[in-house]
């Protein structure tokens, strides 16, 4: 069961279609949603994109849990920002087309290839990587675009891979429930 985190973003609902169209048990909650009614149903996290911080709501919760975590645009922000990261606004703006170099293939970032078309928004980025964390990839327009922890199943995309305007989204979403599904043997 991977839970998604519903933090306002316009394309939430396609996180969850991206799971179930890869045969993944999964469901949409608010960000208000008491942690404690998630986590004892949850394999893995998806903290979406969204708006603004103010409507991260409960989010930060779930990065002191141990399950697996990917953050989609905002959610990789939230991430950043709550291990001590910096945040701010980006210098390339709104939506578009984002040609993103990979620099570290593994985790949900494996088998992606040496470059990817991504459909990205900038408003706001990861300025910094937290301590403890390693840039994964990188673009033109942002230093920052990934990150994962170097010991903890967090990871962190700028880019949306659910929609159908990124290059190979699915198979983010496909390591990403691997990685779920191995962190919940080794926990069994």
């Amino acid at each position: 069961m991977i839970v998604v985190i519903d933090n306002g973003g316009q394309f939430t609902h396609l996180e969850g279609r991206a799971l179930r169209d890869l045969g993944v048990e999964n469901r949409v909650v608010d960000s208000e949603t008491p942690v404690d009614e998630v986590l004892p149903e949850a394999d893995g996290i998806v903290l979406s994109g969204g708006p603004s911080m103010d409507g991260a709501g409960n989010s930060t919760e779930y990065l002191e849990a141990d399950v697996p975590v990917l953050g989609i645009c905002l959610g990789h922000q939230i991430i950043a920002e709550h291990f001590g990261g910096e945040v701010g606004a980006g210098e390339y703006g709104g939506y578009a087309d984002v040609e993103v170099e990979i620099l570290d293939d593994s985790g949900v970032l494996a088998g992606l290839g040496d470059t990817v078309s991504t459909w990205a928004s900038h408003a706001d980025e990861v300025k910094e990587v937290p301590d403890g964390f390693v840039r994964t990839a990188r673009s033109d327009v942002c230093e920052i675009e990934a990150m994962r922890h170097e010991s903890r199943p967090i990871y962190g995309v700028q880019w949306h891979p659910e929609v159908s305007h990124t290059e190979k989204g699915d198979v983010i979403f496909e390591n990403f429930v691997e990685i779920a599904q191995r962190s919940k043997k080794a926990a069994d």
